[in-house]
C-alpha cells in the first residue's frame, strides 16, 4: 500500500501546538531553506535544534553532528537530508522516541515511513511545514 500523509487536521494539530523540533540537514547559511524554516518554527514557538556535523551553533543554538547527540526528548524530527538518508535519520527517531518524522519537499522514503508507522510514529512526507502553516491557518 502506497504511503499516505497524515489528515490535513493531523497535520495542523502538529503544527498549531510548540514541539522540540531536531532539524536534521539544518543549514547555517542563513539563505538555505533549512536555515530559514527553522527561523519560521521558532518564530512560531517551537523549540529547534540544529543537527548538522559540520557545524557548532546555527541561529544561536548548539548544533548536533547527528540526532543520536541530540540530548533529552525530541516530539518531531524535520528532516532535510536527501532521500537516500531518510531510513538512517528514520532509525535513529525511533531510537529516540520521537512522536513524529517530517520530510521536507521533494525527501520520502516509503519503507522508512512504513517502519517508522509501525513504531508509533506520525509521518509526513513531502511538505514544508511552512506551506502546511499559510495553507491551515
Amino acid at each position: 500500500m502506497a504511503f499516505r500523509n497524515p489528515s490535513d487536521e493531523t497535520i495542523r494539530e502538529i503544527l498549531a501546538h510548540p514541539k522540540r523540533i531536531a532539524m536534521v540537514g539544518c543549514s547555517p547559511d542563513p539563505h538555505g531553506d533549512s536555515h530559514r524554516i527553522a527561523e519560521f518554527l521558532i518564530a512560531r514557538g517551537h523549540d529547534v535544534v540544529p543537527v548538522n556535523p559540520r557545524a557548532e551553533s546555527i541561529l544561536g543554538r548548539r548544533c548536533y553532528p547527528t540526532l543520536r547527540d541530540v540530548p533529552g526528548d525530541v516530539d518531531m524530527v524535520d528532516v532535510f537530508r536527501r532521500s537516500e538518508h531518510v531510513a538512517e535519520i528514520v532509525d535513529q527517531a525511533i531510537d529516540k522516541r520521537a512522536k513524529i518524522v517530517w520530510t521536507q519537499l521533494g525527501i520520502g522514503d516509503e519503507a522508512a515511513a512504513a517502519r517508522a508507522e509501525a513504531a508509533g510514529l506520525t509521518v509526513v512526507m513531502n511538505r514544508c511545514p511552512a506551506i502546511e502553516y499559510h495553507r491551515l491557518f
